[in-house]
């Protein structure tokens, strides 16, 4: 399961509530990580190398279908380059609103952790694979 940063968190509130006015990406940009993020973005470790590179997922109804039980999630998989050197043990995803550097918007942990090693095949998260909530009280 996942969660909103807290910056998209309040941008959420600000959008619902008459506070500052958000425009939200057209595309976000799936990050993996081997260390688990906090909601302010910090401790996210992305491979480096080995022709990795976040992946672009257009916002839009197919990419992730409406939401239900305060949670969204993927509805088509989500596939990165086949590694050309060791990733590591990736057990987390980051969201971003750019290619490199950007605004985290959001991070999640996968069920369990993968090991990508070099000439590996490429990883890939399955329909419904990354999951964001929207916690309750």
């Amino acid at each position: 399961m996942g969660r909103l940063s807290d910056a998209q968190a309040n941008n959420i509130l600000n959008v619902r509530f008459g506070g500052a006015a958000v425009t939200a990406p057209v595309t976000y940009f799936v990050a993996l990580s081997t260390t688990a993020p906090t909601n302010t973005g910090t401790n996210v470790t992305e491979p480096v190398g080995g022709a990795y590179a976040r992946v672009g997922v257009t916002k839009n109804a197919t990419n992730f279908p409406a939401a239900a039980a305060r949670s969204i999630s993927n509805g088509t998989a989500i596939t990165f380059p086949a590694p050309t050197a060791s990733w590591g043990t990736v057990t987390h995803f980051a969201l971003y609103d750019a290619a490199t550097a950007g605004v985290f918007c959001g991070w999640g942990a996968f069920a369990s952790g993968t090991t990508i090693s070099s000439g590996g095949s490429a990883p890939v998260i399955p329909i419904g694979g990354l999951v964001i909530d929207s916690p309750g009280v």
